[in-house]
């Protein structure tokens, strides 16, 4: 007994940056209880994968400043979180006077994690006379050692004024886009630390645009030692429905990760398709959008044939504005004698900054204006009188019938329109409101979602109306109810707008021949 308290003080006068691995594990599993569950108040017994993710965090010899662990849904990520905040609030990792986060996307899941933490410490005879408890502010607070511990949501104030020696960036895949408020407020504000460390736990982002992907693809190429990546992800290529491959993402599967309750929701998103993108999201952990997408990567490339030209038929468009920096849309449809919609789509971007503006989005908007997929318009801007003079051009060149439009910037285009040389009677008649909502989008969504799967469709495989296609959402309580979402969409989706509003403004079916009226 005497060797074990010399040996257990000995660790706690260590230097934290000389703690090891396994003396951390030690003391999880010699402090801390189970908080909840089957196993409640039992002590807390790491898995071996867990212990495994420790030593690599801790046992770094660069010296770990970011650690990612990705994987499926409900592997104990929270309770490891936990574990690790309390380590450096007042455990081996101890630094006198020092703050701790820990971030989540929204107040109910910072929630999550600080709860597990009260219970870990009131369960805990050693540390519940260590740690103060203050539930309103979601804080702990070490009085011994000075340190404290805050829960942080990115629905509150950001995170600037903070100096962490040590944050939790809990469900970071749920942050869409490669920008993050918290992320960065927290990120920058370890540089008065010498030795920050923070730690990402999370399933998998839906794209590879959105910030946790970035930070994987970074940290797993290896370009700084001490930035190191734990991803558990099932192959896409792999049957998604076998065990074999629910196990390579879910490393507590038959643990405390009930196997019968996985394996049932394998079975429900093998029956209803509906349900695999989420499937493969949160329990695959796969970059899948979860959401509901508006149509299949595969049903798309199958009408992926090269257009006819549009100029012999009726030609209807859409034009979806944007503001003066994003991406502006026009797609204009013809249907020829077989029965098919060919598509013939332009996007707009301002010319300066293009390189940069694909480095941030990580899209390649430089190399498709460079390849004539991607128009620029000169300057910082996309100027409304560059599209006016070019929509001039297309009704001189076209049979042009209708042009369907969103009114949330056409008020500040008829000016533009009319400078070009349009007539008032000519906008009238061939420019068309068309409203964003589940009242127009509903039909037109349903009658585009139809020529897809009949392959009435000819696309050509234009690189921006595909990545629009891919990053397309619906939302809506059903089928006869639905729009396209840009606040839900992983990315751009302006082309499907566009697209949506042509077949809305056009006829549903080919245009009927009156026999009778031919005959007499």
């Amino acid at each position: 007994m005497k060797t074990k308290k010399k040996k257990s003080q000995s660790i706690e006068r260590k230097p934290p940056d000389e703690v090891t691995g396994a003396e951390i594990i030690r003391w999880v599993e010699a402090t801390i209880y189970v908080p909840e569950g089957k196993y409640l108040s039992h002590p807390l017994r790491l898995a071996n994968w867990q212990k495994d993710e420790i030593k690599n965090i801790y046992d770094n010899p660069a010296g770990t400043r970011r650690a990612i662990l990705s994987f499926g849904r409900k592997n104990g990520k929270t309770t490891l979180a936990a574990c690790l905040l309390l380590l450096h609030l007042c455990g081996p990792k101890v630094l006198a006077n020092s703050s701790m986060y820990s971030a989540a996307q929204s107040r109910e899941q910072a929630a999550i994690i600080f709860g597990l933490a009260v219970k870990m410490v009131r369960m805990s005879p050693i540390l519940r006379d260590q740690v103060h408890i203050k539930e309103t502010t979601k804080e702990l607070f070490c009085q011994a050692w000075g340190t404290r511990y805050r829960a942080l949501s990115s629905e509150g104030s950001t995170a600037f004024g903070l100096s962490p020696i040590f944050v939790v960036h809990d469900e970071l895949g749920q942050a869409r886009g490669p920008h993050n408020a918290v992320f960065e407020a927290l990120e920058t504000a370890t540089g008065a630390q010498e030795n920050p460390l923070s730690i990402i736990i999370s399933t998998q982002a839906p794209t590879n645009n959105d910030l946790l992907s970035i930070l994987i693809d970074d940290a797993r190429a290896g370009h700084d030692p001490r930035i190191i990546c734990s991803l558990y992800t099932a192959p896409e290529e792999m049957d998604p429905f076998e065990e074999d491959t629910i196990r390579l993402a879910n490393p507590a599967l038959g643990n405390f990760l009930n196997i019968k309750e996985v394996l049932t929701m394998a079975e429900d998103a093998r029956r209803m398709p509906s349900r695999e993108p989420e499937y493969r999201n949160l329990v695959l952990n796969q970059r899948v959008e979860a959401l509901s997408p508006f149509i299949s990567t595969s049903l798309w490339a199958a009408c992926n044939h090269a257009p006819r030209p549009l100029q012999q038929v009726p030609v209807y468009g859409g034009l979806d504005l944007s503001e003066v920096r994003d991406l502006t849309a026009l797609v204009l449809i013809g249907r020829h004698d077989d029965g098919v919609w060919h598509v013939h789509p332009t996007f707009w971007l301002p010319e300066n900054n293009l390189e940069a503006k694909s480095k941030i989005d990580r899209i390649p908007y430089a190399l498709w204006a460079r390849q004539g997929f991607l128009r620029t318009c000169p300057g910082n801007s996309v100027s409304y009188e560059y599209i006016a003079q070019y929509m001039r051009e297309v009704f001189a060149s076209h049979m042009m019938v209708k042009i369907g439009f969103d009114r949330w910037n056409m008020k500040h285009f008829i000016p533009w329109l009319q400078k070009a040389g349009f007539m008032d009677h000519d906008i009238k008649e061939k420019f068309v409101e068309f409203g964003q909502g589940t009242q127009s989008m509903s039909p037109a969504l349903r009658e585009l979602e139809s020529l897809i799967l009949d392959e009435k469709i000819a696309h050509g495989g234009h690189p921006v109306l595909a990545m629009c296609a891919s990053n397309a959402v619906v939302e809506g309580k059903d089928a006869s109810n639905r729009k396209l979402s840009k606040a839900r969409s992983s990315g751009r989706i302006d082309g499907m707008v566009a697209l949506a509003m042509a077949i809305g403004v056009a006829p549903l079916s080919p245009a009927r021949v009156d026999v009778r009226a031919l005959i007499g």
